[in-house]
């Protein structure tokens, strides 16, 4: 069975503190020796931004488990709790490793993006790890109004993983209300995964990804798109940690023998 893990507070949400290595032989556990489904999510600072003024979006990362995405949450955790993170584990570089990582054949369902988008990126997760079995069930579009369709699909499909790429927080709160155990046994909100999958967004060069600036590579890519997120949100971002961290009360040391 998976062990309890330390986590550490982001905005009052609690995000688990794991190196990448010991987050793939955590997630392997739950589908060697779990019955119980884990959905799983991503903080990053935009989706920090999103909680910060949606209610039901933040309830829902407190009913998930949260991992850490990006700089952003790393420099939070180093303000707030004087430490980083083990590993930056974004979905676009967890997930694909996790389905090489796993060796016994498993079946994956792939429900988001545009139509020709999720086939490419179903494509190309057969060629990546060909041993499992991938299904595009549906692209991102469809009625959320009308999921029974989609969702009986999904349970007769019987995954053990479920990817869901819609965006944040639509991603997330649809699990949320809809998602059953038969729906999958680990389940991931995987936000742009597809895209990048796919080809259609191209990840940045190696040595920005190291450098952790990723995010700056995405804005030139798209900068109508996103100079909200990155410009604004940043600073916002940096601007609730200082206020959190002013604002949360001192610990008290702990009590003498």
């Amino acid at each position: 069975m998976t062990q309890p893990v330390s986590t550490l507070d982001i905005l009052g949400i609690k995000v688990r503190s794991l190196g990448f290595e010991e987050a793939l032989a955590d997630l392997e556990a739950t589908l060697r020796d779990a019955p119980a489904q884990r959905r799983i999510n991503f903080l990053n600072a935009n989706n920090s931004n999103l909680a910060a003024t949606n209610k039901a979006y933040r309830a829902v990362l407190s009913r998930s488990e949260v991992l850490a995405d990006g700089v952003g949450v790393d420099v939070a955790a180093q303000l707030l709790e004087g430490c980083k993170f083990p590993a930056n584990l974004n979905g676009t570089d967890l997930v694909p490793a996790l389905l090489v990582h796993l060796k016994d054949p498993c079946r994956i369902a792939l429900i988001g993006a545009e139509q020709a988008v999720l086939e490419k990126a179903c494509a190309n997760f057969q060629q990546l790890a060909p041993w499992h079995t991938f299904r595009a069930l549906s692209d991102g579009y469809f009625d959320r109004n009308a999921s029974e369709n989609l969702l009986a699909e999904l349970a007769a499909f019987e995954p053990d993983i479920t990817l869901v790429a819609m965006g944040s927080p639509a991603q997330e709160l649809w699990i949320d209300q809809h998602f059953e155990p038969r729906h999958g046994r680990l389940v991931f909100g995987v936000g742009a995964l597809f895209d990048f999958v796919s080809g259609k967004v191209r990840r940045a060069p190696s040595l920005m990804r190291e450098l952790r600036l990723e995010w700056l590579y995405r804005l030139y890519l798209e900068p109508s798109r996103l100079w909200r997120r990155y410009i604004l949100g940043n600073p916002v971002f940096l601007l609730r940690v200082l206020r959190y961290r002013l604002k949360r009360p001192t610990p008290r040391p702990a009590a003498t023998a």
